[in-house]
């Protein structure tokens, strides 16, 4: 492989992996907070959907992308509604949600089925563009890509240097401490998924004008939110790790088209779906190093002690647990 070839295969990953990237971090900023949104899935499907027929029948690329993210943060907003406020389980009601939204997705989208649409293309940074390798890889890309790669220092900033972070992290971890310091723990709670909702649906409007551009029956990004909800685990909870897992489940996805390249003996359906499992056998394997016994058996080596210290991390104690203050 030339440095041509790796420069582009690195542009690629980054291009690929925005929308994952928005995912992820918004299912890692409303996990720290002790909510599970499992409608991932069918939010990403319909938010596709939504941004490409407003962006089709408007024109206008913004107009798409902004109704792509109203629909990420409503769903997450009913995920919070009911598990928040009326204490309803999150993985039951998240779980109904992903379902209804991805069924509705594909009968309200069917007009929309293999049109050409709008699709943001590459927005290049002068001068930054022509650094060498740097600037193909990471200055020529779309305005999601740059806003991925953005936001993934901005949320690893508010989440551990900030009040407001510190105070979303305490009530993940024990709400009713947070609530007897006087948190407000329902509205703290239930904003910061509407938010991590909003950054779902701006990945499913990124992969319907960017990404896959387009839409049908497959879109493309099926599968995608149950994927986030493993890298977030596989990132220990931690902005910066969950993005370096969605960069890396780029990188298979990729890999899997050179692989059918240079393999075209193989069906193609191998090297798409190989990305999933290879995703689950990383997160197993993550899950058994951190074992006790596994960490005995390292205890001579300083280097694998701290890489497994690196990738090591714990879900907030409170997750997934409703808490009513009254």
């Amino acid at each position: 492989m030339t440095d041509l070839d790796l420069t582009v295969l690195l542009a690629s990953i980054v291009a690929g992996a925005a929308p994952i990237v928005l995912a992820v971090l918004g299912e890692t900023i409303s996990e720290k907070g002790g909510v599970i949104n499992l409608s991932l899935d069918g939010s990403i499907l319909l938010s596709a959907m939504v941004a490409f027929a407003i962006a089709y029948q408007s024109h206008n690329l913004f107009l798409g992308f902004a109704g792509g993210a109203l629909v990420g943060a409503v769903m997450a907003g009913l995920v919070g509604f009911f598990s928040i406020f009326l204490g309803q389980s999150q993985v039951a009601v998240g779980f109904v949600l992903t379902l209804t939204a991805r069924d509705l997705a594909y009968f309200l989208g069917n007009p929309y089925s293999r049109l050409y649409g709008p699709q943001a293309g590459m927005n290049p940074i002068p001068w930054l563009q022509d650094l060498p390798v740097l600037g193909p890889i990471f200055f020529h890309q779309s305005l999601p890509a740059y806003l991925s790669m953005l936001l993934i220092p901005l949320a690893w900033w508010y989440l551990y240097k900030t009040p407001m972070g510190l105070r979303l992290r305490a009530i993940g971890e024990h709400p009713e401490a947070a609530y007897a310091r006087g948190t407000n723990t329902r509205a703290i709670q239930f904003w910061h998924t509407v938010v991590g909702g909003l950054l779902v649906g701006l990945a499913g409007a990124t992969f319907s004008l960017c990404t896959k551009t387009g839409w049908g029956r497959p879109q493309g990004a099926e599968g995608t939110g149950w994927i986030a909800l493993a890298i977030v685990i596989f990132g220990g909870w931690h902005p910066v790790k969950t993005a370096l897992g969605a960069y890396l489940f780029a990188f298979l996805q990729i890999m899997g088209i050179h692989f059918q390249g240079w393999w075209p003996s193989v069906p193609a359906q191998v090297f798409q779906v190989a990305p999933f499992p290879l995703m689950i056998f990383t997160l197993i394997v993550m899950h058994l190093a951190q074992q006790s016994s596994a960490r005995t058996s390292i205890r001579g080596s300083p280097w694998l002690r701290g890489f497994l210290r690196v990738l090591s991390g714990s879900a907030p104690a409170g997750l997934g647990r409703s808490f009513r203050p009254e």
